[in-house]
């Protein structure tokens, strides 16, 4: 027989640390979460605050991110033996309102599940090169059907003539945001040296290779190809395995899928000690995205571009506390 939750009162604050593990572009961290007074469940709202105005205006990578943290809500909630129930944008008036995950019935977490979780903690970004080592086939097909069980597709770039033009597309994106004061001065809003440590952003140090030194052009945290233009050494073999992860629609709900679709690529791939490296210039000037979407994602909306291998160390960037992130609610019904 099923058993109803009451959680205790401590249960948000444990969805809510699993939560702000998600990645987000530039590390943003652009999410706010509501308690509700007897610990039901949890609200998701996106902060418009943390939304990149020139790098995101849509909100779409925003939304991605908050779609990253919905899946490890229920990744959390399902470590504690619980089936989530989540209600997708409840309020159509309120649209940075993403989601409102409630506990369900009792469930004991399937192997999957557990595994996932052990990761979460593990995974992190990876700037630069990876080890030259191959991937397993079993992951590749593994990871095509996490994204698939959250209603995305993985595209695998495999052919050398569609990594070509991926890679043209992403250099091409990269050199308009480097030759764009006003892009650059975005990023560097995010960038922080290690005396002015923060809880998001990125620290100019987090990666010391040159942005060009695997076949997708990297973002140029620390400004290295205004000192270097062109990259001593382009280790081709370690850019890793490049993949392309797409939905069927392209509004609020779908990017939501997306993030939840892409956090599964990356934790069922974190649980194998592989992790993923990331390149949404492109999809950041919209022609470039179309031409992703005729040529490179089989007619589908391109929503992340990543690579994937593995990396000897690494950890991952700061987050904000759950005390800085989560709030309580003034009830549900409103």
């Amino acid at each position: 027989m099923s058993v109803v939750c009451t959680a205790p009162r401590y249960a948000s604050g444990h969805l809510v640390r699993a939560a702000v593990t998600a990645p987000s572009v530039y590390n943003t961290q652009p999410w706010i979460f509501v308690a509700e007074d007897h610990d039901r469940g949890v609200e998701l709202h996106a902060d418009p605050a943390r939304r990149l105005p020139l790098a995101d205006p849509d909100g779409r990578e925003m939304v991605i991110s908050c779609g990253a943290a919905l899946f490890n809500i229920r990744l959390a909630m399902r470590h504690l033996g619980f089936k989530p129930v989540v209600q997708y944008l409840p309020h159509r008036t309120v649209p940075d309102f993403l989601a409102r995950v409630m506990w369900g019935a009792y469930d004991f977490p399937s192997p999957d599940e557990r595994r996932m979780y052990g990761a979460l903690r593990r995974r992190h970004t990876v700037r630069g090169s990876f080890l030259p080592d191959p991937l397993p086939r079993t992951l590749h097909h593994a990871l095509r059907e996490a994204a698939r069980h959250e209603g995305a597709t993985l595209h695998w770039i495999d052919r050398s003539a569609g990594r070509r033009e991926l890679a043209d597309l992403v250099r091409a994106a990269e050199a308009m945001h480097r030759g764009d004061p006003a892009h650059l001065a975005e990023q560097s809003a995010w960038t922080w040296r290690l005396a002015e440590r923060r809880a998001d952003g990125i620290p100019v140090d987090a990666d010391v290779q040159h942005p060009d030194s695997t076949s997708l052009a990297g973002r140029d945290y620390a400004g290295i190809t205004r000192m270097f233009p062109a990259s001593p050494q382009r280790w081709t073999a370690r850019t890793g395995r490049v993949a392309v992860l797409s939905t069927d629609r392209d509004n609020r709900r779908a990017w939501l899928r997306a993030g939840q679709a892409l956090q599964r690529v990356l934790l069922e791939a974190a649980a194998q000690d592989v992790m993923a490296a990331f390149h949404t210039q492109p999809l950041e000037i919209p022609p470039l995205r179309t031409q992703i979407l005729q040529t490179l994602s089989a007619g589908e909306f391109p929503q992340m571009i990543l690579r994937l291998g593995r990396v000897p160390s690494g950890q991952a960037l700061p987050r904000r506390s759950a005390a800085e992130v989560l709030g309580s609610g003034a009830g549900w019904d409103s």
